[in-house]
Protein backbone atom coordinates (compact mmCIF):
# COMPACT_ATOMS: atom_id res chain seq x y z
CA UNK A 1 0.00 0.00 0.00
CA UNK A 2 1.59 3.29 -1.13
CA UNK A 3 1.06 5.39 1.99
CA UNK A 4 1.02 8.84 0.38
CA UNK A 5 -1.41 8.02 -2.42
CA UNK A 6 -3.62 6.05 -0.02
CA UNK A 7 -3.76 9.00 2.37
CA UNK A 8 -4.49 11.43 -0.48
CA UNK A 9 -7.34 9.17 -1.66
CA UNK A 10 -8.80 9.05 1.86
CA UNK A 11 -8.52 12.84 2.10
CA UNK A 12 -10.33 13.24 -1.20
CA UNK A 13 -13.14 10.89 -0.20
CA UNK A 14 -13.53 12.65 3.15
CA UNK A 15 -13.67 16.06 1.47
CA UNK A 16 -16.55 14.83 -0.69
CA UNK A 17 -18.37 14.03 2.57
CA UNK A 18 -17.62 17.48 4.05
CA UNK A 19 -14.83 16.33 6.37
CA UNK A 20 -11.08 16.61 6.54
CA UNK A 21 -8.55 14.02 7.58
CA UNK A 22 -6.86 15.21 10.76
CA UNK A 23 -4.71 12.16 11.30
CA UNK A 24 -4.29 8.65 9.90
CA UNK A 25 -2.69 6.07 12.13
CA UNK A 26 -1.81 2.61 10.90
CA UNK A 27 -1.53 -0.14 13.50
CA UNK A 28 -2.20 -3.84 13.88
CA UNK A 29 -0.51 -6.51 11.84
CA UNK A 30 -0.24 -7.44 8.20
CA UNK A 31 -2.93 -10.09 8.75
CA UNK A 32 -5.22 -7.69 10.62
CA UNK A 33 -4.39 -4.05 9.80
CA UNK A 34 -6.01 -1.30 11.84
CA UNK A 35 -6.74 2.08 10.28
CA UNK A 36 -7.49 4.85 12.77
CA UNK A 37 -8.86 8.00 11.21
CA UNK A 38 -9.40 11.20 13.14
CA UNK A 39 -11.73 13.47 11.23
CA UNK A 40 -13.07 17.00 11.60
CA UNK A 41 -15.48 19.10 9.62
CA UNK A 42 -13.81 20.74 6.65
CA UNK A 43 -12.67 24.29 7.39
CA UNK A 44 -15.09 26.65 5.73
CA UNK A 45 -13.15 29.76 6.73
CA UNK A 46 -16.17 31.32 8.43
CA UNK A 47 -14.60 31.61 11.86
CA UNK A 48 -16.74 31.17 14.94
CA UNK A 49 -17.25 27.94 16.84
CA UNK A 50 -16.80 24.72 14.92
CA UNK A 51 -19.36 21.96 15.06
CA UNK A 52 -18.22 18.91 16.97
CA UNK A 53 -17.94 15.59 15.14
CA UNK A 54 -20.56 13.20 16.52
CA UNK A 55 -20.71 9.42 16.76
CA UNK A 56 -23.28 9.52 13.94
CA UNK A 57 -20.83 11.47 11.75
CA UNK A 58 -18.14 8.85 12.43
CA UNK A 59 -20.55 6.02 11.56
CA UNK A 60 -21.58 7.77 8.32
CA UNK A 61 -17.94 8.25 7.29
CA UNK A 62 -17.13 4.64 8.17
CA UNK A 63 -20.03 3.34 6.05
CA UNK A 64 -19.02 5.59 3.15
CA UNK A 65 -15.37 4.46 3.21
CA UNK A 66 -15.94 0.72 3.65
CA UNK A 67 -16.77 -0.08 -0.01
CA UNK A 68 -13.54 1.63 -1.11
CA UNK A 69 -11.47 -0.13 1.56
CA UNK A 70 -13.16 -3.51 0.88
CA UNK A 71 -12.25 -3.22 -2.81
CA UNK A 72 -8.55 -2.63 -2.08
CA UNK A 73 -6.60 -5.83 -2.45
CA UNK A 74 -3.81 -4.82 -0.11
CA UNK A 75 -5.88 -4.56 3.09
CA UNK A 76 -7.43 -8.01 3.05
CA UNK A 77 -10.83 -8.74 4.51
CA UNK A 78 -9.81 -8.59 8.17
CA UNK A 79 -8.91 -4.90 8.39
CA UNK A 80 -10.35 -2.78 11.18
CA UNK A 81 -11.51 0.77 10.52
CA UNK A 82 -11.81 3.14 13.48
CA UNK A 83 -13.18 6.62 12.79
CA UNK A 84 -13.24 9.21 15.57
CA UNK A 85 -13.36 12.94 16.23
CA UNK A 86 -10.07 14.74 16.86
CA UNK A 87 -11.03 15.19 20.52
CA UNK A 88 -10.63 18.19 22.78
CA UNK A 89 -6.87 18.16 22.45
CA UNK A 90 -6.88 18.01 18.66
CA UNK A 91 -3.58 16.93 17.13
CA UNK A 92 -1.83 19.47 14.91
CA UNK A 93 -0.38 17.52 12.03
CA UNK A 94 -0.37 19.56 8.84
CA UNK A 95 0.88 23.07 8.09
CA UNK A 96 -2.73 24.27 7.77
CA UNK A 97 -3.36 23.17 11.38
CA UNK A 98 -0.60 25.46 12.67
CA UNK A 99 -2.05 28.33 10.64
CA UNK A 100 -5.72 27.71 11.50
CA UNK A 101 -5.21 27.43 15.25
CA UNK A 102 -2.95 30.47 15.65
CA UNK A 103 -3.86 32.17 18.92
CA UNK A 104 -4.70 28.90 20.68
CA UNK A 105 -2.73 27.29 23.48
CA UNK A 106 -0.79 24.24 22.27
CA UNK A 107 1.70 21.69 23.53
CA UNK A 108 4.61 20.54 21.40
CA UNK A 109 6.73 17.48 22.06
CA UNK A 110 10.13 17.32 20.43
CA UNK A 111 12.28 14.46 19.27
CA UNK A 112 14.88 16.10 21.54
CA UNK A 113 14.95 19.33 23.61
CA UNK A 114 13.40 22.23 21.69
CA UNK A 115 15.06 25.65 21.31
CA UNK A 116 17.25 25.13 24.37
CA UNK A 117 14.28 24.17 26.53
CA UNK A 118 12.72 20.81 27.39
CA UNK A 119 11.24 18.20 25.08
CA UNK A 120 7.69 19.38 25.95
CA UNK A 121 6.70 23.03 25.64
CA UNK A 122 3.34 24.68 26.14
CA UNK A 123 2.45 28.13 24.88
CA UNK A 124 0.34 30.31 22.62
CA UNK A 125 0.62 29.37 18.93
CA UNK A 126 1.61 32.44 16.92
CA UNK A 127 1.54 30.69 13.55
CA UNK A 128 3.84 29.14 11.02
CA UNK A 129 6.69 30.89 9.22
CA UNK A 130 9.22 30.01 6.55
CA UNK A 131 9.06 29.04 2.91
CA UNK A 132 11.67 26.31 2.95
CA UNK A 133 12.07 25.07 6.48
CA UNK A 134 8.75 25.66 8.23
CA UNK A 135 9.00 26.90 11.80
CA UNK A 136 6.27 26.98 14.43
CA UNK A 137 6.12 30.29 16.31
CA UNK A 138 5.27 29.86 19.97
CA UNK A 139 4.95 32.32 22.89
CA UNK A 140 5.75 30.67 26.20
CA UNK A 141 3.96 31.57 29.42
CA UNK A 142 6.91 33.78 30.47
CA UNK A 143 6.47 35.86 27.27
CA UNK A 144 9.48 34.40 25.44
CA UNK A 145 8.82 33.82 21.75
CA UNK A 146 10.40 30.85 19.96
CA UNK A 147 10.57 29.54 16.42
CA UNK A 148 10.79 25.75 16.37
CA UNK A 149 11.51 23.87 13.12
CA UNK A 150 8.53 21.59 12.39
CA UNK A 151 10.95 18.78 11.62
CA UNK A 152 12.03 18.81 15.29
CA UNK A 153 8.43 18.38 16.54
CA UNK A 154 7.36 14.78 17.14
CA UNK A 155 3.78 15.68 18.16
CA UNK A 156 1.71 18.80 18.75
CA UNK A 157 -1.83 19.27 19.98
CA UNK A 158 -4.26 21.87 21.28
CA UNK A 159 -4.42 22.23 25.05
CA UNK A 160 -7.89 22.03 26.55
CA UNK A 161 -8.53 23.72 29.86
CA UNK A 162 -11.74 23.25 31.83
CA UNK A 163 -13.49 26.50 32.71
CA UNK A 164 -11.99 27.94 35.85
CA UNK A 165 -8.68 26.21 35.15
CA UNK A 166 -5.73 28.61 34.76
Amino acid sequence: MDGDSFERELESRLEELGFELVELERAGSRARPILRLRIDFADEGGGGPRRAVTVEDCARVSRALEPYLDARGDLGDRYVLEVSSPGLERPLVRARDFERFAGEEIAVIGHRPLAGHGRRLTGRLLGLVGNGEERVRLRLENGEELEIPRAEIARAHLVFRWKGQA
